[in-house]
């Protein structure tokens, strides 16, 4: 409909008017007569239902103007409808269509907030006519009186929230009385009285009266003042108890923005509401870019634990798998990594996790379970898994060193540090033949085992290709120009910083190299980091947009490592994750 774009711009508002008192927003209070019950389907199956249309259009107390007309809906008018408002068929079949008389409406609102009295059953009418008619509903905004009313009025003061009700507590000079415009009168009424119990609430401004209309508890409304005066910069905010104990730390690209919204409707969540009733500030820490952010976040959760973060609390209580250094190596589960010539895989992060990897490398290669520390010299009686042929029994010296070593051993070495390719193979060909002989429940056991096994190596491995970095810079474009600047070491970030726009970042970068943090060398995969820092940075660096500037080494991955097992790895957790909801239903 060429007419459409036209209506749809009048409603959209020049500026936004959160922030306006409200005595100087333009509303339009609107209110329906339909055929009862709910709007029509918006592919036009059904007639729309409404009969009548009233709004008055106020600002500052003064009536601007009055729309009011009486609707054809198309379809007959239920005796009820016609008891309970006085509208006749008679009445409405000389009266217009919806389709004339909404383009009319739509320019009567245009620029202001709409107001009505439980507002989403008549903006719902509204929306379906638009969407029958072929206009896009524009996203105005919407206050409701009754929702008002919930939180301003307590049950000692108006029995319920009924617009009868309202009207006469509040003594509106125009009593309800089912019809439009009368109607929309008395929400007029009701709607200023709200505004005079507002300002008790510290309300002032149309976007306060929008959110104080929504279901915010008391607390965040009491303490809603500890958002104030934050930074509209990327950073870590952290919520402090009287004692300044860190309660709850978070991250944001625009720390005042989200700090607001643990007072807003959307906060759902009861562990938050416990926090916000125990915090008495909030503290601001700015950072460069987004990716300070993150790590800061990690590091200040890690050093204080605060009780309301559930998530990177306690990084050192990690597992790794050790190949021992001993004449027949086994596997060992160990708490951290030394330089001891051992042979790492992990970090896991519980030890069903490193138990379970652990399994899938003993259903691959033949390396001994037990936990003897064994003599090349004196052997000792086998275990039932020998005779099972499940270990070639190095116990009783049935091997040589060099044949375990080959067989055992290297394999599980050459897992972790370059092609895990045998013992994935292997691992893939005792699940297909359990799949052939049907015992399906036991290669599912076999393929969690092998996917938790590849999910560590595949880790491991691009965990090391950073970490084997003494030093890298990295840039991404500013939003505001310039460039985000990142120096990593060791798997750390040691710095960062912005460069000014239409400069060159080298002054910069040079600026950020004498002030980077010192990050000395170490063992394993994370030797200078949290696993968690060292997988946020490589997101990072792993976006398009991200440059590399420089690197100390060749930044690699094995060509035959673990990561083009990835496909497999999908395929196996879309396998469990399957199996689990089919055992859950």
């Amino acid at each position: 409909m060429a007419q459409t774009e036209n209506f749809v711009q009048g409603l959209l508002l020049d500026d936004d008017p959160g922030s306006m008192p409200l005595s100087g927003v333009t509303f339009v209070v609107v209110d329906l007569e339909t055929t009862g019950g709910a709007p029509a389907k918006p592919d036009g199956s059904n007639a729309i239902g409404i009969t009548e249309i009233g709004a008055v259009k106020v600002r500052g107390g003064e009536e601007l103007g009055v729309f009011g007309t009486l609707v054809n809906p198309g379809e007959a008018i239920p005796p009820f409808i016609t008891v309970l408002t006085g509208i006749t068929e008679a009445m409405l079949a000389p009266a217009p269509p919806i389709e004339e008389v909404l383009p009319a409406f739509l320019e009567f609102v245009k620029g202001a907030v709409l107001v009505a009295h439980n507002a989403p059953y008549d903006v719902g009418f509204l929306k379906a006519a638009c969407a029958r008619l072929g206009y896009d509903w524009p996203p105005v905004k919407v206050l409701d009186t009754a929702a008002l009313a919930r939180r301003a009025l307590t049950r000692d003061e108006v029995p319920n929230r009924k617009l009868g009700t309202l009207a006469a507590f509040f003594r509106a000079q125009t009593t309800p009385t089912h019809r439009a415009l009368d109607d929309a009168r008395a929400t007029v009424d009701v709607l200023h009285g709200l505004f005079d119990r507002l300002g008790s609430h510290n309300v002032s401004t149309l976007g306060e009266a929008i959110e104080f209309a929504k279901a915010v508890t008391p607390t965040q409304r009491r303490k809603k003042h500890l958002a104030e005066g934050l930074p509209k910069v990327p950073g870590v905010y952290v919520f402090r108890a009287a004692d300044d104990r860190p309660l709850y730390v978070g991250t944001s690209v625009d720390i005042a923005t989200r700090v607001r919204s643990y007072f807003t409707a959307a906060e759902k969540r009861a562990r938050m509401s416990e926090m916000l009733n125990a915090a008495v500030r909030v503290e601001a820490i700015e950072c460069a870019h987004g990716l300070e952010a993150e790590v800061r976040e990690l590091r200040l959760i890690a050093a204080h634990a605060p009780p309301y973060n559930r998530r990177s609390k306690f990084p050192e209580r990690v597992v790794w798998l050790k190949l021992t250094t001993d004449a027949y190596p086994r596997l060992s589960m160990v708490r951290a990594l030394a330089d001891d010539g051992g042979t790492y895989l992990g970090p896991f992060s519980s030890r069903r996790a490193a138990e379970l990897a652990a399994s899938g490398v003993y259903d691959a290669i033949p390396i001994r379970q037990c936990g003897h520390r064994l003599s090349v010299r004196i052997p000792m009686p086998a275990c039932a898994l020998a005779e099972l042929g499940r270990c070639p029994a190095p116990c009783e010296h049935r091997v040589t060193v060099d044949d375990y070593d080959a067989m055992a051993a290297t394999p599980f070495r050459t897992a972790v540090t370059s092609d895990p390719g045998p013992l994935i193979n292997a691992l893939m060909a005792r699940i297909e033949s359990l799949s052939e002989s049907q015992r399906y429940e036991e290669a599912a056991v076999l393929r969690g085992r092998m996917a938790a096994l590849l999910r560590a190596l595949i880790r491991m491995q691009r965990l090391s290709g950073l970490t084997s970095q003494a030093e890298l810079v990295a840039a991404r474009p500013h939003a505001g120009g310039g460039w985000d600047l990142a120096i990593v070491r060791h798997g750390r970030l040691a710095a960062a910083g912005v460069s000014p726009p239409r400069v060159h970042p080298r002054p910069t970068i040079e600026s950020l190299r004498l002030t980077a943090e010192t990050v000395l060398p170490g063992p394993g995969p994370t030797p200078a980091a949290t696993a968690e820092e060292t997988e946020r940075i490589l997101a990072w660096l792993e976006r398009p947009e991200t440059r590399l500037v420089e690197m100390t080494d060749t930044w690699s991955s094995p060509v035959r490592g673990a990561a083009r097992f990835g496909e497999l790895l999908a395929r196996a957790e879309g396998a469990l994750s399957a199996n689990n909801s089919a055992v859950r239903s």
